[in-house]
């Protein structure tokens, strides 16, 4: 076993015998780099680290109590220059396609691709990042290449505008720099994601790239790259379930779910309660025989 495959086993070990939950941990070993098209081709995403959702996820609105209504298949690996994740999302109502595009009572703007639109209101999944792993107190991302928050939309985007799903500038939207600095990465290329319905419906799958340089900044002015070995960087992920405005009814802007790979309600997007991901510089080990 590689020591630092011995280290997570380690830590899982731990933390179960001392009874508590043992914090999320993901490896993105070096890949094929995929298609982004939003289609999960054969073959594709085999050399890829898999998990699964949203059973044990963090639920910050009502919880998920069925997989037909929500469930997902993901997956992450690395070329060397960009990051990969997939995901095969199962969603049995897609809003904006198998429900209006009605709006939330407290933003009537949500839709506007602006900082005062939510861009994260519909069916969709958000990564958040934390290239430096490290912080301070309870703040959520900077940003910028040390730490951020993007969306992916099924259903509306900067490059494709509404109707069209895609990436979108996210959090801290508020704060003008952040925004300018995740409008370039989307317009320029940095990140890149496809959103598309399965054609048979009951969900969609989306897939998205992310350039380490100038997205996965681990010291100031330095980008990840395989020379600089195994790194651990902080990771959170979320899916966005938004159906009839009936089923969210008492939670806000009125969402049905909305499920966190790591960290507990309400303080899912603070740095430190993300879970980590282990960017790996050698490929995966073959299996033991």
């Amino acid at each position: 076993m590689r020591p630092a495959s011995l280290l997570l086993v380690l830590l899982l070990a731990g933390a179960q015998a001392a009874g508590a939950q043992p914090s999320r941990l993901l490896e993105a070993f070096p890949g094929t780099p995929p298609a982004i098209d939003g289609v999960l081709s054969p073959g594709e995403w085999e050399d890829a680290s898999g998990f699964s959702g949203v059973e044990g996820w963090i639920s910050e609105f009502t919880p998920v109590s069925d997989a037909r209504d929500l469930a997902l298949r993901g997956f992450v690996k690395h070329d060397g220059r960009r990051l990969y994740f997939a995901f095969d999302v199962t969603d049995d109502v897609l809003y904006g396609i198998d429900t209006p595009r009605w709006l939330p009572a407290n933003n009537p703007k949500a839709h506007e691709l602006t900082r005062e639109g939510f861009p994260w209101f519909g069916d969709g999944m958000e990564i958040l990042i934390n290239a430096r792993n490290r912080w301070q107190g309870n703040e959520g991302a900077a940003g910028d290449g040390s730490s951020w928050q993007m969306v992916c939309n099924l259903t509306k985007s900067r490059l494709g505008g509404v109707g069209r799903g895609g990436l979108l500038e996210g959090e801290p939207r508020r704060d003008a720099r952040a925004w300018e600095t995740y409008q370039r990465w989307i317009l320029e290329g940095a990140q890149r994601a496809a959103a598309a319905p399965q054609p048979g419906g009951g969900g969609y799958v989306i897939e998205w790239a992310i350039a380490f340089d100038p997205c996965l900044e681990v010291e100031p002015g330095h980008f990840y790259h395989p020379g600089l070995g195994d790194r651990a960087v902080g990771l959170n992920i979320a899916v966005q379930d938004l159906d009839e405005p009936e089923k969210g009814a008492g939670n806000f802007a009125g969402f049905h779910h909305e499920q966190w790979w790591a960290g507990a309600k309400g303080v899912r997007t603070q740095l430190r309660h993300f879970g980590t991901l282990w960017l790996r510089a050698s490929p995966r080990p073959a299996p033991a025989r």
